[in-house]
């Protein structure tokens, strides 16, 4: 990856965290706390024209497995 598009995304990533800055201590919260096999996340987008679009998972030992790598190679990168 382009040390020049890191700086950019984190450049975006700041600016996206002042307009919202209780989603990532919620985004932190859950993968602290509620992240195990057989949680249920749910999500759901209104769009501005009323529009919703919802769905959910349910995490398997698969799901975590895929996680916990990702956790890991994250975790390598600083």
């Amino acid at each position: 990856m382009n040390p020049m598009d890191i700086f950019r995304m984190k450049g975006l990533w700041d600016k996206f965290t002042r307009n919202h800055p209780k989603f990532p201590l919620f985004m932190q919260a859950v993968a602290q706390n509620a992240i195990a096999e057989g949680t249920i996340l749910e999500i759901q987008a209104t769009t501005a024209q009323g529009e919703t679009y919802s769905s959910n998972l349910k995490f398997s030992a698969s799901d975590m497995e895929l996680l916990e790598e990702m956790k890991s190679l994250f975790a390598n990168m600083h």
